[in-house]
């Protein structure tokens, strides 16, 4: 005679997941930002060492990223010199910066192998990021502006889409790129993302509202792009994060890949408006 059980429990509701990893989130974001707006507002060297230390590591999560091994000799070599061509974007000029660049795809053509073609993609990507950084901030007032404009509605398309997606869940955005983006999140990503912007823009520059509505919602959309580029990279790497040097965000290219397109968006905008000599000049004032 069988025993009768209790009612089973109850399923999680659907779309809902687990918030235990808030709090790191939370506070390595806090550490983050407060990082990233001393160096903005102090330009120069400690600007450049801190773009240099982001995107140098960045490159040496993608480094063992497509190796699958430790870091080797000659990638920490390449891995240097994607950093340092940040200082010397600032002590010598772009072309010393470029031609630091130029170095590394050399030493990457000395190692060889299959990965070849993703190694010398990702000392492009990395350094072509490094010196669009370095001439969005420049030397003056608005390149600091210019960069906490951007840095605004990147974060706040991150965070938005982060707890709208968990909270109301729904349809997954690009299921076979990244399972847990749902359209929810992108939706509420946009719109707290380009409302954010928009405040950002109001009040830093008297151009019309319509170019910081548009320019926003397109930063805000590339960003998003720029997080399931990624997403799609590691899917075909089969790893789920590029590393965990940040509690709660995983690696240093899973905390900056939502830049990506964004400043190339700036720099494109900013350079074809003022001139490449004054990017935040060209993006903010119109």
């Amino acid at each position: 005679m069988s025993q009768s059980r209790g009612p089973d429990p109850e399923p999680p509701p659907p779309g809902r997941r687990s918030w235990a990893d808030l709090g790191p989130r939370l506070a390595s974001a806090m550490v983050l930002i407060a990082l990233t707006a001393t160096a903005l507002y102090v330009g120069s060297y400690l600007f450049a060492a801190a773009v240099g230390v982001a995107y140098g590591g960045a490159f040496r999560e993608w480094e063992r990223m497509i190796s699958r091994t430790p870091l080797a000799p000659m990638g920490a070599v390449m891995v240097g010199l994607v950093g340092l061509s940040a200082l010397l974007y600032t002590a010598l000029g772009v072309l010393a910066s470029l031609a630091t660049l130029a170095l590394a795809c050399l030493v990457a053509l000395g190692m060889g192998g299959k990965n070849l073609p993703w190694r010398i993609g990702g000392i492009v990507l990395f350094g072509l990021l490094i010196v669009s950084v370095m001439a969005m901030r420049g030397e003056g007032m608005a390149g600091i502006w210019a960069g906490i404009y951007l840095g605004t509605v990147i974060w706040m398309t991150d965070s938005a889409a982060f707890f709208t997606g968990r909270q109301i869940g729904g349809e997954k955005l690009a299921p076979d790129i990244s399972p847990s983006k749902t359209w929810s999140g992108a939706l509420g990503g946009l719109a707290l993302g380009t409302g954010a912007g928009l405040v950002v823009w109001v009040l830093v520059t008297d151009s019309p509202f319509w170019i910081g509505i548009l320019l926003s919602a397109a930063i805000s959309v590339l960003g998003q792009a720029g997080d399931l580029t990624e997403s799609a990279i590691k899917r075909h790497f089969r790893i789920k994060d590029s590393g965990d040097v940040i509690p709660g965000h995983g690696g240093l290219m899973d905390r900056l890949d939502s830049l990506t397109f964004g400043v190339f968006l700036v720099v494109m905008v900013g350079g074809l408006h003022s001139g490449f000599g004054a990017i935040a000049e060209g993006l903010l004032y119109w």
